[in-house]
């Protein structure tokens, strides 16, 4: 007798539409009087399911997105929150976020995403994969445009702004400001796929571009400046740098140069020429920076040395302590850790990818395994991604300027 097929469970269930209506009820009011955020509800088509494509700015966007469409989405999302053991498990069984592999192709992802498209429901990602760090759009990675093709259900653009205003990355203060989210666009199959993947790569692009390098409105709080360290480590003086920063103030600790942090997102040198009036500036001047960088001359001192916590991560499981206390080295060619009793070393051309997480993780994906470096609240983790890519970059000829943010 041939042995019976075990029937598949479906992603999308009942108990979603429970979940995502109790929430609403919650978590709509609540986004709404801490980030001050006015949202334009989408009046959506009976019976329709979209690919929703949003920006990404606070660490709510999630909510401010869903608050705007009707019944459950289903988010794309890192593989870290589904690395937290029973957490994990309960946010699965309530929501059924669809797993991605952070910078890296993941064919798995993609099966997934068709599997809801089938049963009829709404998938929302942040095609830049990352929270931005300066105010600006990150980049939009191009395999956005084979998932929208291969889905083929209509495109919803959607774009927040000012969250960077009311909640930067970097920071743990959320300024008094106002965040407005809308659907820019909604992009018909019909329509996109008589496109090149040039031509839908560019819509997309520039539907959820946002700068908020300009003055557009007053964020106020305390604090406006602490932990701009976490994000930038170049100074416009003397180059690599650490940075320490104080209510509203941040200092390099090489030359002592000062800036202030302003209330409309500008920043004013103290008692010195600040040659970036946004953060944007800033960042984009670090990225340049680091592009025109010669790492070779970084193999045998450390760039930069962090005390963290050493992990290694079990994707869809949960995270194993290696070490409560280690020791981080950063140079130019590699990552190196050691701990009380083992030392670990991660060639920048054996390392897959190297990608930084919520405000002091860093995941290296080396030799099939994946292994997660937490500082301190001031840690810095986009210096491990962009040096990494450069050095890799330079690897394959040095034209690819993206640093993995």
């Amino acid at each position: 007798m041939a042995k019976k097929t075990k029937k598949k469970q479906k992603w999308l269930r009942f108990r979603h539409r429970i979940v995502w209506a109790l929430a609403f009820m919650v978590l709509y009011p609540y986004t709404r009087i801490k980030y001050r955020v006015k949202i334009k509800r989408f009046k959506e088509k009976p019976d329709r399911k979209y690919l929703v494509l949003f920006n990404h700015q606070t660490a709510l966007d999630q909510f401010i997105v869903g608050a705007g469409l009707k019944g459950p989405v289903y988010f794309v999302a890192s593989e870290d929150l589904f690395s937290n053991g029973w957490i994990s498990r309960l946010l699965e069984w309530a929501i059924a976020p669809i797993p991605i592999k952070k910078q890296a192709t993941d064919a798995r992802a993609v099966l997934n995403c068709m599997r809801v498209m089938k049963e009829g429901g709404k998938i929302a990602i942040a095609p830049e994969g990352n929270r931005t760090y300066s105010g600006k759009t990150e980049y939009i990675k191009p395999a956005i445009v084979g998932l929208a093709k291969t889905l083929k259900m209509p495109i919803v653009l959607y774009r927040i702004e000012g969250g960077y205003g009311v909640h930067p990355r970097w920071s743990n203060v959320i300024r008094r400001g106002k965040i407005r989210a809308y659907v820019y666009k909604v992009v018909e199959p019909e329509e996109y796929l008589a496109m090149s993947d040039d031509e839908l790569y560019a819509l997309i692009s520039d539907a959820l571009y946002v700068n908020e390098g300009q003055l557009d409105n007053l964020y106020k709080k305390k604090r406006l400046a602490e932990y701009l360290e976490r994000a930038y480590y170049v100074c416009p003086d003397c180059g690599l740098s650490e940075f320490v920063s104080d209510k509203d103030l941040v200092t390099c600790k090489k030359c002592g140069k000062t800036a202030r942090y302003l209330p409309d997102k500008s920043m004013q040198g103290v008692d010195c020429e600040w040659p970036f009036r946004f953060t944007t500036e800033w960042y984009d001047y670090q990225s340049n920076f680091i592009n025109h960088l010669d790492v070779s001359q970084f193999t045998s001192e450390p760039l930069y040395t962090d005390q963290i916590t050493f992990s290694e991560v079990k994707l869809c499981d949960k995270k194993y302590p290696i070490a409560d206390l280690a020791v981080a080295r950063l140079y130019g060619d590699k990552i190196t850790v050691e701990t009380e009793d083992a030392s670990f070393e991660f060639p920048f051309e054996k390392v897959s990818t190297v990608s930084v997480l919520g405000k002091n993780k860093v995941n290296v994906y080396f030799d099939g395994k994946v292994y997660q470096l937490k500082g301190d609240k001031r840690f810095n983790g986009v210096k491990y991604v962009q040096i990494c890519y450069r050095a890799k970059n330079a690897l394959k000829g040095g034209e690819d300027e993206f640093l993995g943010l």
